[in-house]
């Protein structure tokens, strides 16, 4: 059934959108048509200057209305410490957390060969030049602990091992306040290779007193013990 041109033509373009079906479409349609013209004008204004004012980052890839962002434009981070994540939204999740006061760097997405993306496609290469011109010391990989992230990870290592550049990941495992018989195997198993020493601190700083990874301070903390 069609709805008229106009209707056909929104619905097929609200089709589009990740994770927006028929008919997530056509509520989202019928919502717009009962919208006060104002509201949809306001909409439409929305979408055309979000198109028109950001950019990404030329430093680390984040999306942005000036160049170089924000973060990169902060003298306060520690600039010789990278989060390497896959999408813009994983910065503003790590910000949210207060978890980080080192850079990032946005990937652009994940390796998925299934979707026919590669390292090529990605901002591999751009992490390796910021590596080498930035006097970078660690690059914290934070992709998703799944197959694709792992695999991510992977070529990230690979790209950078002529640097010489320090690589850790993010822990994975057993999540604060989750019961161990609720915790999958990849759960458990994550969290006993990512098991650390029970001297270190809740303060940020690890047993021997150096300052955890992305605060300010000089000394890198311990590899966590990877043995089974």
């Amino acid at each position: 059934m069609s709805y008229g041109e106009s209707m056909d033509q929104l619905l097929a373009e609200l089709s589009r959108l990740p994770g927006v079906g028929r008919k997530t479409a056509e509520r989202l349609a019928h919502h717009i048509l009962r919208m006060p013209r104002d509201d949809a004008d306001r909409l439409a204004r929305s979408i055309h200057e979000v198109k028109r004012r950001t950019r990404s980052c030329s430093r680390c890839a984040n999306i942005t209305e000036q160049d170089p962002c924000a973060i990169c434009s902060d003298a306060r981070r520690d600039a010789a410490r990278l989060c390497v994540v896959e999408q813009p939204r994983d910065v503003v999740a790590m910000e949210e957390a207060a978890a980080w006061r080192g850079l990032y760097h946005v990937l652009g997405g994940r390796v998925s060969p299934l979707d026919g993306v590669g390292a090529a496609e990605l901002t591999i290469e751009r992490l390796v030049c910021r590596v080498r011109e930035d006097d970078v010391r660690e690059i914290v990989v934070a992709t998703s602990p799944d197959l694709e992230g792992d695999g991510t990870c992977l070529e990230i290592e690979r790209a950078l091992l002529p640097t010489g550049v320090r690589v850790t990941r993010i822990a994975r495992g057993v999540p604060t306040g989750y019961s161990l018989e609720n915790a999958s195997a990849a759960m458990l198993q994550d969290a006993v290779r990512g098991r650390f020493d029970v001297a270190e601190t809740s303060d940020g700083r690890d047993a021997d007193g150096s300052e955890a990874p992305g605060a300010p301070g000089e000394q890198d903390t311990p590899q966590p013990d990877t043995a089974p």
